[in-house]
């Protein structure tokens, strides 16, 4: 990609980045591949957590998400607490420490599913009391969100490393990620989902790129991009099960400007 008009011109590209947890390999889908003449500057990504204050670093450290989720994990197990499904709702009668580990944890009305299926420390009713079983909760939330099997597999990634996950409609991705509670710690990642049979097709052509990066940079987050490879895998719509066959490839995608590199090429020259 070329400027269009003289050297100083800005041009802006994308260079693509592994997540240093990732380990599978990862195979781009037609739709994002860019021409390979992005790849002859390799930029490293450095992602430094932003802390909100002084102590926050430390006060994150003394009391990491994943105890705090066992803690929950715990609680809810003991108590044999049910969620009543309301709608597009699930209402869970808690009690005051629970209600703390929830704020904590920052588990919402969306994850209800993931505590129940994943964490299974709830169990979810239908308004008669009746308990609901995993494949009846999966049909019900596909049913209201045609995009809920890829976005939960995302989720449930994200998850397990021990990233706390919010909705990220606020900068146009699907989540965002914090390092830990968002009282501590600004987002590091806003996170766009894809997979087989996604048919939003975004960031199709460069103005899409253009317009997530740019939105990304300016409130200092890393585009990453998670593709839900489904593998193949057939009756989705039946049965949660159907997850363990799906796999998540993990992307970062930054902005790559020529103006790094050319203070160095200007002293290579005077040498």
């Amino acid at each position: 990609m070329k400027p269009a008009n003289n050297e100083e011109e800005t041009v802006d590209s994308v260079a693509y980045h592994n997540l240093p947890s990732a380990h599978t390999p990862y195979v781009r889908p037609k739709h994002l591949q860019v021409p390979t003449d992005l790849f002859q500057y390799p930029v490293k990504v450095v992602t430094e957590p932003r802390w909100k204050g002084k102590g926050s670093k430390a006060k994150a450290l003394a009391n990491p998400i994943s105890n705090s989720i066992s803690d929950l994990q715990s609680s809810l197990l003991k108590s044999n607490s049910q969620g009543i499904l309301s709608g597009c709702s699930v209402l869970l009668a808690t009690n005051p420490q629970q209600t703390h580990l929830l704020n904590q944890t920052c588990f919402g009305r969306p994850e209800a599913f993931y505590l129940c299926f994943s964490l299974t420390c709830i169990k979810i009713v239908d308004s008669d009391h009746h308990a609901k079983s995993n494949n009846e909760l999966w049909q019900y939330m596909i049913s209201k969100q045609p995009s809920f099997v890829d976005s939960f597999k995302a989720y449930s990634h994200l998850r397990a490393k021990n990233w706390v996950v919010r909705s990220g409609c606020q900068y146009g991705v699907d989540f965002v990620a914090y390092r830990h509670h968002p009282s501590l710690v600004h987002s590091e990642y806003g996170v766009l989902v894809f997979s087989d049979g996604n048919a939003k097709d975004r960031l199709r052509v460069w103005s899409d790129f253009q317009c997530t990066l740019r939105l990304c940079g300016s409130v200092a987050k890393t585009l990453l991009v998670l593709y839900v490879n489904r593998n193949g895998v057939n009756g989705i719509g039946s049965s949660p099960s159907c997850l363990d066959g799906f796999s998540v490839h993990e992307r970062t995608i930054t902005r790559w400007s020529p103006e790094r590199c050319r203070e160095d090429q200007r002293c290579l020259c005077k040498s």
